[in-house]
């Protein structure tokens, strides 16, 4: 029955009943059929196609008016829509039944379109979670789906395998890329005793693991539940129009039958029904909304809910991710620190590149780049070595040469003098990865790299302070990254070392303390924060499917700076809205004084209401056009 009623009020049929009722009203037209008081609609023609256009589009308006009456109990627009058509039906005025639910079925039309959301990012975190584990059963691997996993079984996970549970290494060493529940920009290096996240991707050295949470207490069942519950926190908005019908219905029932008996004229109490139906009120919002989404699109912002267009204007908290955010989320090396100043920059980098050329990790990718663009030479690299979760060991040059962290240096033996330690502790505060370089037994430099920030973060920062809105960083990186940034960047408020449940914490803390909240983010992580903000946007380009899905809105060049731009279009689109909705009540009320004195009939009020509505129509379509880039 419900499919019925879905198709009834499907965009194809309510064309459909558009056709059928211009259709009757060129009969009427042409037959001499009156357009004023009873006895109206197509004179002496024996059928009206504008009756098929009150079936195809006023049943679902009567079903929705019953729905809400009886199981929501709730007074809704569509109960007063289906007593102004059926008072029309009964005194004969069948295009004005028709023509009023035409408008409100192309109002709701509209309004389903700009409410459409995309939920489809829950699916693809589940594909996330690999199917199978392989277990070690008395020194033998064996292969078994993720289900059979039990806490305290040991599994072998391989290079470039996800891992199926949460668990803590017990043997071997590697580098996992766990962006996927952290949002950390560079891979961790892991080694026994250490804990790693179900869903993250094992880069480099095989490890084994043994189980510590299984099934639906793994952190990425946990991540996908946090999903779909943020997505039910998010309280329903009523439309403007059934906000405003519980007074609404009432007063046109009133002013209709006190006509009535004043005038003793039903027509003029049925015409008082007709244009009090709501339409230009229906279409208010929509419109509006539609052509700031049509202007938003023009300038690569795509936004997939009006309700999330309306609240960004009210957003007075703006929560930004930093990885892949306020960061391009490429590596790039940032310093390059000598030791001995006999080693110059580029030659220290020559040895880093020559001994690295063979890794597969981002690190070593990065240098040996950042080498290539400055035109540094490469030597060939023999007995090339890589130790996970600790760096590379090469002959470079008739010269062992190490590339790593602290722990590499002291497996071989090799100390860190109090210059380097300095160097080193300098670049950790700023939040910057090191790569030590050693050679002839002894530390000669370090390589710094980091996570690029975008070049126009601080005036998008100060752009939001001053339109009233205040800005936080919620991440995952490790405290001394994130302060490091946001003071780059101009950020007073920090949250950092964060996992996907404790964003969702922060922000139902802003939403408690009365906040309206925008998260903006691009990873998997930040699916469930997205959702439970009062506005979530994505960066379209390099975000992940999942955050992209989870968002109301995507930046689809990654062009941070057009923050400000949509609180501007917001606030813009909420002005016309309340104008709109100001515009079509004075239609109203002039249509009821007119329906009053008797002038305005049940046909002729039902076009007052389509010159309305094309009026709050056209005066929508002029924001398109308008430019809000500029502040």
């Amino acid at each position: 029955m419900i499919k019925i009623f879905d198709f009834l009020a499907s965009l194809k049929v309510t064309i459909v009943g558009g056709a059928l009722l211009v259709a009757s009203l060129v009969i009427m037209l042409a037959t001499g059929g009156s357009i004023h008081g009873h006895g109206g609609g197509t004179g002496g023609i024996v059928f009206d196609p504008a009756w098929i256009t009150v079936v195809l589009c006023g049943i679902p308006i009567l079903y929705n008016a019953v729905y809400a009456l009886f199981i929501e109990k709730m007074i809704s627009a569509a109960l007063l829509i289906s007593i102004a058509m059926a008072a029309s039906i009964v005194i004969g005025e069948v295009f004005a039944a028709g023509e009023v639910a035409f408008i409100m079925a192309m109002g709701g039309i509209l309004q389903g379109m700009t409410l459409e959301r995309a939920r489809k990012g829950i699916k693809k975190l589940i594909s996330l979670a690999p199917e199978t584990g392989r277990r070690i059963v008395d020194g033998a691997e064996e292969t078994v789906p993720a289900e059979q996993i039990n806490i305290g079984d040991i599994l072998r996970i391989l290079p470039g395998e996800s891992i199926p549970v949460d668990g803590e290494i017990v043997a071997g060493n590697t580098s996992i890329d766990q962006s996927t529940i952290t949002g950390e920009s560079l891979p961790v290096d892991k080694g026994q005793g250490d804990g790693v996240y179900c869903g993250t991707i094992n880069r480099f050295g095989s490890i084994d693991i043994r189980a510590t949470e299984v099934g639906e207490d793994s952190s990425l069942q946990k991540l996908i539940r946090l999903v779909s519950e943020a997505d039910n926190k998010r309280a329903p908005t009523l439309r403007i129009v059934d906000k405003w019908a519980a007074w609404l219905v009432p007063i046109a029932l009133v002013i209709a039958i006190v006509t009535f008996i004043i005038t003793g004229d039903i027509v003029r109490g049925v015409t008082i029904l007709v244009v009090f139906c709501p339409c230009a009120l229906v279409l208010a919002s929509p419109t509006a909304i539609m052509a700031a989404v049509g202007q938003a699109a023009k300038h690569g912002v795509i936004v997939k809910s009006g309700e999330a267009l309306e609240k960004m204007g009210h957003a007075d908290i703006v929560a930004f991710d930093k990885t892949g955010t306020l960061t391009r989320g490429e590596l790039s090396v940032s310093d390059i620190v000598s030791f001995d100043d006999r080693m110059p920059e580029d030659g220290l980098l020559g040895i880093a590149a020559s001994a690295e050329e063979r890794s597969e990790h981002p690190l070593g990718k990065a240098i040996c780049a950042f080498a290539k663009e400055r035109g540094v030479a490469f030597e060939d690299a023999e007995d090339f070595r890589m130790m996970p979760g600790k760096g590379v060991c090469a002959t470079v040059g008739g010269e062992a040469c190490l590339c790593g962290n602290a722990a590499l240096l002291a497996d071989y033996g090799v100390g860190i003098g109090s210059m380097a330690q300095e160097a080193l502790e300098k670049l950790r505060d700023q939040g910057k990865a090191t790569i030590i370089i050693a050679a002839g037994g002894a530390a000669i430099g370090v390589i710094a790299l980091s996570d690029r920030p975008r070049s126009d973060i601080k005036p998008m920062i100060e752009e939001l302070r001053r339109a009233g809105a205040e800005a936080v960083l919620l991440t995952g990186d490790n405290a001394r990254t994130a302060e490091y940034f946001a003071g780059q960047a101009g950020i007073g408020r920090i949250h950092s070392e964060l996992l996907p449940a404790q964003k969702v914490d922060r922000i139902e803390g802003f939403q408690k303390e009365g906040h309206s909240v925008c998260m903006i983010g691009d990873g998997v992580n930040d699916a469930p924060a997205l959702k439970l903000a009062n506005v979530g946007i994505a960066m379209g380009s390099m975000g992940s499917d999942i955050a992209i899905e989870a968002a109301d809105i995507a930046l689809m060049g990654d062009d941070i700076a057009k923050i400000p731009y949509l609180k501007r279009l917001s606030l813009a689109t909420v002005r016309l809205i309340k104008t709109n909705i100001t515009l079509s009540m004075c239609i109203n009320f002039a249509a009821i004084a007119l329906a009053v004195a008797g002038i305005l009939g049940p046909v002729t009020g039902a076009l007052w209401h389509n010159a309305g509505s094309v009026l709050v129509v056209l005066n929508a379509a002029l924001l398109y056009d308008r430019d809000y880039l500029k502040g």
